[in-house]
């Protein structure tokens, strides 16, 4: 199996980078934020962090795709012959870059808005539904390590 190597070994660094990240900024960053912070300076650091960490999930989502096509191919051949946590974990993909797409595409522009105008309170309220949307694909980004590595099939 050593063809499988790299492309297993870039799936799970991407995975770790993504889910990591999340599990960072939810359990560790956000409470530290929001204890030590005045709410423009936090809404100033989360533009910030968000900008940058998205950047690093985009590189992730590439090779998560491009990783997980290639070892879908490679352990599997076609699509129906791989098993159902396979299927579940790409569902999962899917779910967690829709809502990935959502936060960059919506969200954190009409975050930096209300930073750059200093509308403290549209930015919180603004935050907190990126707070939620980032909870939910910590949980299914969660229960995707958990599925692959006991490869799970519900």
């Amino acid at each position: 199996m050593p063809f499988v190597a790299l492309p297993y070994a870039l799936h799970v660094l991407a995975a770790v980078i993504w889910v990591g990240g999340m599990f960072f900024a939810w359990m560790v960053l956000r409470p530290a934020a929001g204890s030590a912070l005045q709410p423009a300076e936090r809404l100033r650091l989360w533009s910030e962090v968000l900008r940058r960490f998205f950047a690093w999930v985009w590189v992730a989502l590439l090779v998560l795709a491009l990783s997980g096509v290639a070892l879908w191919h490679l352990r599997f051949g076609a699509m129906e012959a791989a098993p159902r946590y396979v299927h579940l974990m790409a569902g999962a993909f899917l779910a967690m870059l829709a809502i990935f797409l959502r936060l960059q595409l919506l969200l954190l522009p009409a975050l930096n808005r209300a930073v750059e105008s200093q509308a403290w309170a549209d930015g919180g309220q603004v935050l907190a539904r990126i707070r939620r949307l980032v909870g939910i694909n910590l949980l299914l980004g969660l229960a995707t390590v958990v599925i692959a590595s006991t490869r799970l099939s519900f």
